[in-house]
């Protein structure tokens, strides 16, 4: 595929959600950084950050102007020596953190006062990929289905490689008529226990990579489906989004907000359009914790200078 080629389609945008706080990460991210940032702001393998990693895949096939960035003001000092490139509309700055799901509605709001029928796709900040250009193939797979199918949201299942207790699966349903690698989501599974990991695994569940692909029409109707007041407090704020008195209209709104997971709040409530696109030959880590991202690396063959630091630290 040339990915390249692809950037013409001018309905297609970009949101990386970069406001996490990677708590369960400090213990490693600390010793490699010397400080308490994000995960998403440290250079884990090789000298790019998750963050810009992430940037930079998400420009194979979508043009870095409509790539948005979800940050928090808090973190400021971590990312603006990151995105001294990007276009200052890109940064969506959030007064605080205030979960996904204000920081997807945020975005969606955003994208919509330019192209209120965009097709959009949500990444995490602060994963790791094997393959970048393999990822984002089934990436632009979404965008096709969501092309042909504005009504559906479709997330990205990652096939597994082992009967994993920490991360979230999704179990697939009955095919999507008319979407030949599409299924309905039939249930979602969040962290299981090892005796149902493994049946899931053997069921060829898949894990849920938290990449999704919607319209952005279908979205918004989806949050406030599953989160209406949430959505009733950004509508109130809405004429301010994309003008000069938006960060104004944010810290007064962000003040009263409730924290809200997308997953827990929205995803959860499996509705009808929800669909699921396997993804296969890439491996996936979410590198939540300490060991995973040590076993990433030793599959890798590489040794950066610091794991000898976190080896030492926790000996």
């Amino acid at each position: 595929m040339d990915c390249v080629s692809e950037l013409h389609d001018r309905e297609r945008w970009g949101l990386i959600l970069a406001g996490g706080e990677g708590v369960r990460l400090r213990p490693l991210t600390r010793v490699v950084c010397g400080d308490e940032r994000p995960k998403q702001f440290c250079a884990l393998l090789g000298r790019e950050t998750l963050l810009e990693q992430t940037r930079r895949r998400a420009a194979l096939v979508i043009p870095p102007g409509r790539v948005l960035v979800s940050l928090t003001r808090d973190h400021e000092r971590f990312w603006s020596p990151l995105l001294g490139g990007m276009p200052a509309h890109c940064a969506l700055v959030q007064p605080e953190g205030r979960g996904t799901t204000a920081a997807i509605l945020h975005g969606l709001l955003r994208i919509a006062a330019t192209a209120p029928m965009a097709s959009v796709a949500v990444f995490p900040a602060d994963h790791w990929v094997s393959d970048d250009r393999a990822l984002m193939v089934h990436v632009l797979g979404a965008f096709s289905a969501v092309r042909a199918r504005p009504e559906l949201v479709v997330l990205l299942g990652v096939v597994p490689e082992d009967a994993e207790t920490d991360y979230g699966w999704i179990e697939p349903g009955e095919r999507v008529q008319g979407g030949t690698q599409l299924y309905r989501v039939r249930r979602f599974w969040e962290k299981p226990e090892p005796l149902l990991a493994e049946d899931l695994f053997g069921r060829g569940c898949l894990w849920n990579s938290f990449i999704l692909v919607a319209r952005v029409p279908a979205l918004l109707a989806l949050i406030r489906s599953a989160a209406p007041d949430l959505a009733a407090a950004f509508a109130r704020v809405q004429p301010a989004i994309g003008t000069a008195g938006e960060a104004h209209a944010l810290e007064a709104l962000y003040a009263t907000l409730t924290p809200l997971g997308f997953s827990e709040r929205v995803l959860a409530t499996r509705p009808a359009n929800l669909a699921v696109l396997p993804v296969q030959g890439v491996a996936w880590s979410d590198w939540g914790q300490p060991a995973r991202v040590l076993a990433t690396l030793g599959r890798l063959g590489v040794r950066p200078d610091w794991v000898g630091r976190v080896v030492a630290r926790s000996a």
